[in-house]
């Protein structure tokens, strides 16, 4: 891609701290050479990062359940509800999970789980106070489309849900199952989770309750890419509202990656991702959202030498080590690394090496 006059301009605005509007990312996305991409993602980045450090974190992916009553056509990993191959977790499983993670220097669940019909309201508070209290795990937990069933269950409002969740040991909330959050895409896609103001209207409950969350998308089914980019602003716009309580609420960090298409009725029908395209859009995710303060890499999805290359792409985070993962593994594509590995990646993309916990606090500075 050649440079243009209008690239230099949104690039030069970019550069001078000024923020892109959603045509100007739109541009940036379609046309910048990734050179230039790379310059403006970079420094935006280092606005609110070190310039010279990349975090990880040593955590544990726990889907306590995979019996699901949604049904999302992206998914290889549930079970229906009755399915006697589906499972939930026992204590005693959790404790050897939390056992090992601790034992690995984790700190750590990101808990998330199918929507299971057949748990009752007090499950979820008894599992939260079990982890956070008696085995000594921060709970990252529960994607929003749980969160809006739990409160259900509760028959309570979304804020008082959450209070309760919080007040039981819930330390933050992920941004699972945004996919991508624009309506006619979510209908297509996963029809029984509701549109994008279901997964807002949870973040933004969890932000007026001072409550940390992250963001995520998973773009590469059948988004356009103003589509991608009316994702980054409704994301952007609800920061900016979050930030102006002043209360600690807000989206701590964003995170992107392909849609992984084997095991699941769209294998063959879409595209392949590529290592550019996942440049390029995280890249633009990163100048777009100029109020969220991390992005993380991919590596997971997009493996090791892909995920160094995005730190140049504006990520300052390379997420977790994996030490279990079941969904995206499930579609046929995890990698995972050990904590030496993890440290030798980021150095050898010419940065320092910092543990982080879920919500970006220092564990150890490496």
């Amino acid at each position: 891609m050649s440079l243009t006059l209008e690239t230099t301009a949104v690039v030069d605005k970019v550069l001078a701290g000024g923020r892109v509007d959603a045509q100007e990312a739109l541009h940036l996305l379609e046309q910048a050479p990734l050179e230039e991409l790379s310059l403006a993602a970079t420094a935006v980045r280092n606005r609110h990062n070190d310039p010279r450090k990349v975090s990880f974190i040593i955590d544990r992916n726990v889907n306590y359940t995979d019996l699901c009553n949604v049904y999302c056509t992206f998914c290889a990993f549930y079970h229906k509800p009755g399915d006697k191959r589906g499972y939930t977790l026992t204590k005693e499983q959790l404790r050897q999970k939390a056992e090992e993670t601790k034992a690995l220097g984790g700190t750590g669940f990101l808990l998330q789980g199918g929507v299971n019909p057949d748990l009752p309201w007090e499950y979820y508070l008894d599992l939260v106070h079990y982890l956070k209290h008696d085995l000594g795990i921060w709970v990252h937990g529960f994607s929003p489309v749980e969160i809006q069933m739990m409160a259900k269950l509760s028959g309570q409002t979304l804020r008082k849900t959450i209070a309760d969740l919080r007040d039981a040991g819930l330390g933050s909330i992920p941004g699972g199952g945004a996919e991508v959050l624009v309506e006619r895409v979510r209908k297509k896609i996963a029809p029984l989770k509701g549109g994008p103001d279901k997964w807002l209207e949870v973040m933004e409950a969890a932000h007026e309750e001072g409550l940390k969350t992250t963001a995520t998308m998973m773009y590469g089914i059948t988004e356009t890419l103003a589509e991608r980019i009316e994702h980054f602003m409704a994301i952007r716009d609800q920061q900016d509202r979050s930030l102006a309580r002043g209360n600690g609420g807000m989206y701590s960090a964003f995170a992107a990656w392909p849609f992984q298409s084997g095991h699941t009725v769209w294998e063959g029908k879409l595209p392949k991702p590529t290592d550019v395209e996942y440049l390029r859009t995280i890249a633009v995710a990163r100048i777009a959202m100029d109020n969220v303060p991390h992005v993380q890499s991919s590596w997971v999805t997009m493996g090791r030498k892909t995920g160094q290359m995005a730190l140049a792409y504006g990520c300052d985070d390379m997420g977790s080590l994996m030490l279990e993962e079941n969904v995206v593994s499930a579609a046929g594509t995890c990698y995972s690394v050990n904590k030496g590995e993890m440290i030798r990646m980021i150095r050898d993309a010419g940065f320092d090496a910092w543990q982080r916990d879920n919500i970006y606090g220092v564990v150890d500075p490496s």
